[in-house]
């Protein structure tokens, strides 16, 4: 005997002995290719794989079951063409000899494989030998091609029924693969039923591909089923492994612990699975990081805490995610400062920027993301949220030249209507409005419907007395913005109140005129008699040595509506030894908080030094004043009237007040009282009081039922 006779025999008994379970009988039972299962099943004809006409050959008969307890005779062995595991053998394809067997055993459970297969008779048929090492080498078109010339040449000839099957399903297994790869996907369900002999372990490849079509066209219960019958079917570690890979793609976090519920032991020790363990909590916790109501198992989320912990920035970014969609603030910031510290990275950066935004620290969330920015549309967006609201915090902050400078930048690249807005604001908090100008009119040449933006803008052509401008822009806004329209109809130190139905959404400075008009008339006559203070010519400079020269500059830069920068003046102011020097600083700095709309501020800084009776009621009354409208603005109707009757023990209630009176009246539903304040106030031919009285006598209608 040959060694090479001797080395495939070897093979073979190697073959033989793993046919245990891969010449199972009816192996695809489980696999349910029927309609029924998910939304849109509606294949017909497709069966369980147990009906996949595992027969005998065809026109034998099953054999009569014995009488009694009578045991039945051997079974007769079939008529089988074992061409094939000849060639197989005779060329050392194990792979193939393999397969061919359990293909055998599975078409005729009675056949048994042959001790020897390099003894099964030769075929003495040389074409028919060249057609099947044809078929072994995937060169079926040629196959096709030599059955039709023999045919036509010997009319009499029959090519073996069994290689024609192993020919249809091998191009059938091709046809599965391309629509596959090209994404064809009912049509790979399609063909994938009509060839059931393909869905067993011997091409776990077709079993892959059918279960992602099920999942590609919204039918996971059934992709789940043919990922199962994988697991509960094949023994093959690799496959079983790549089986979970491929699934947890596909498959969503409920149905992967049902097929992971099917893990084994692995045969050195441990469970078979474990090599992809943190593979699999990555993918969990990052859907959950995208689906709000997935509650991940802690087992995950723990050992990416452990790996996060010991350096991997991914998983911990992976964490911040999870924890920022659960509204855990504190914890997503520390794990994506963890990551970010660790390894510099847009999306750890962005989630950070988003956290740091949550509470409020725009300054941090804007350093954190410049970088970043432009990375995608989302890190852009969250970019430029941190920009606005740090631009739109009241006091405005100090910043730094160059944060500006790099903010301004990025505003004129990404073309941010918003940030755009907020410097026109922040300038005009400054009084700085020409810059102002500049930047309302670039926000509106990028967002021409910006409403904000346009109000700012005809406030700023107000100041600067730019009349044609004014009246231009009233025009052209005056079917859209009444409160645009309403600019410098009424005094400017008389704040104008939105109704309720108005926008409430903007900017609260949006809302406002100057921030001098928050002030009380009696508060602004006691500012305007102590700007007219002399100074010296550096009066307004904040180097100025002396607590005497700090609060003349103070005074004097709230004479250039310079209110931000006059609070450090009158600080400095506030440590002289001189009881009226104290008492006036801690008016002006009562003042300048109040013009910059810090209320609360503005009455810690009212105790700082005793006051005049007069100046401690002026102030007290602004106090309230501004308390009352953002009650108001809160929708606090109840507290904005309270507010509103305690001020009016302090000072008589000016015109504007009234209006909020009544609008706080509206608010409260109680209408009779609404109209009787608005035509108290509207008899002093106020034009907001005018409209609150049509208003209010529209709702009183209403409620009584007349229209």
């Amino acid at each position: 005997m040959t060694a090479s006779r001797l080395r495939m025999r070897s093979q073979w008994w190697s073959v033989m002995a793993g046919l245990v379970l891969a010449v199972s009988p009816a192996l695809a039972q489980e696999l349910d290719l029927s309609p029924g299962h998910d939304k849109g099943a509606e294949e017909p004809g497709f069966q369980m794989l147990a009906q996949a006409d595992p027969s005998p050959m065809r026109g034998t008969q099953p054999a009569p079951q014995p009488q009694g307890g009578a045991q039945p005779p051997a079974a007769a062995q079939p008529q089988v063409d074992e061409s094939a595991l000849r060639y197989f053998a005779a060329r050392g394809d194990t792979a193939r000899l393999q397969a061919e067997i359990s293909r055998l055993k599975t078409l005729y459970p009675n056949w048994q494989p042959p001790a020897d297969p390099l003894a099964v008779p030769a075929n003495p048929d040389p074409q028919l030998e060249t057609l099947w090492r044809l078929y072994s080498e995937g060169r079926y078109g040629e196959v096709r091609k030599m059955i039709g010339d023999r045919l036509a040449a010997e009319p009499g000839w029959t090519p073996p029924q069994d290689l024609l099957d192993r020919l249809a399903a091998a191009e059938s297994r091709m046809a599965i693969i391309d629509a596959s790869d090209k994404g064809r996907y009912e049509e790979v369900i399609t063909k994938a039923a009509a060839t059931p002999s393909l869905l067993n372990c011997n091409d776990v490849d077709v079993l892959w591909r059918v279960a992602e079509a099920f999942a590609r066209t919204e039918r996971p219960s059934r992709a789940l089923d043919a990922y199962r019958y994988v697991l509960k079917s094949c023994q093959a570690e690799p496959e079983r492994l790549a089986t979970v890979q491929k699934a947890m793609t596909l498959l969503p976090y409920g149905p992967m612990q049902d097929l992971l519920a099917l893990e084994k032991p692995a045969s050195g020790g441990g469970r078979e699975f474990d090599p992809i363990r943190d593979d699999l909590a990555r993918h969990f916790v990052a859907e959950g990081g995208t689906e709000t109501t997935l509650t991940v198992a802690e087992s995950y989320l723990n050992r990416l805490k452990t790996t996060a912990q010991a350096g991997n920035a991914g998983d911990a970014t992976l964490l911040g995610w999870y924890t920022f969609r659960r509204k855990d603030m504190a914890e997503a910031e520390r794990w994506f400062r963890l990551s970010n510290d660790r390894s510099p990275n847009a999306d750890a950066a962005q989630g950070l920027a988003l956290t740091l935004i949550e509470r409020k620290a725009y300054d941090q969330a804007e350093d954190a993301l410049y970088r970043w920015r432009n990375t995608n549309n989302d890190s852009r967006a969250t970019y430029f949220a941190a920009t606005a609201n740090l631009l739109a915090k009241d006091p405005p902050p100090l910043l730094a030249q160059d944060v500006l400078a790099r903010i301004s930048q990025a505003t004129m690249e990404g073309r941010d209507a918003a940030t755009a807005q907020q410097f026109g604001w922040y300038a005009r908090g400054l009084n700085q409005n020409e810059a102002a100008r500049r930047w309302f009119e670039t926000a509106l040449s990028w967002k021409a419907d910006d409403e904000p933006s346009a109000y700012g803008l005809a406030l700023t052509f107000d100041q600067q007395k730019n009349l044609a401008a004014l009246e231009a822009l009233k025009r052209q806004w005056a079917a859209r913005s009444e409160r645009i329209a309403a600019i410098g109809v009424e005094a400017e130190t008389e704040r104008p109140v939105s109704k309720p139905a108005t926008a409430r959404t903007e900017r609260a400075r949006a809302h406002k005129t100057e921030a001098v008009a928050e002030t009380s008339a009696m508060a602004q006559a006691s500012a305007r008699r102590e700007a007219a203070r002399p100074v010296s010519a550096n009066g307004c400079d904040g180097k100025a040595a002396s607590t005497g020269a700090q609060l003349a500059a103070g005074w004097c830069l709230m004479r250039l509506n310079r209110p931000l920068e006059a609070t450090a003046a009158f600080e400095q102011a506030l440590t002289s030894t001189a009881a009226t020097e104290r008492s006036d600083a801690a008016y002006g700095l009562s003042l300048a908080y109040l013009r910059l709309g810090l209320t609360g501020k503005a009455a810690v800084a009212a105790t700082r030094a005793p006051l005049s009776p007069q100046r401690a009621r002026e102030l007290q009354a602004a106090i309230l004043s501004d308390r009352a409208i953002a009650a108001y603005s809160s929708k606090l109707y109840a507290n904005a009237l309270l507010l509103l009757d305690q001020r009016a023990q302090l000072a008589p209630e000016r015109i504007d007040l009234m209006v909020l009176r009544g609008y706080s009246y509206m608010g409260l539903k109680r209408y009779g009282d609404a109209i009787r304040i608005f035509e108290a106030a509207a008899a002093t031919g106020n034009a907001e009081a005018s409209r609150g009285l049509n208003d209010a006598r529209e709702a009183y209608d209403e409620q009584a039922g007349i229209r």
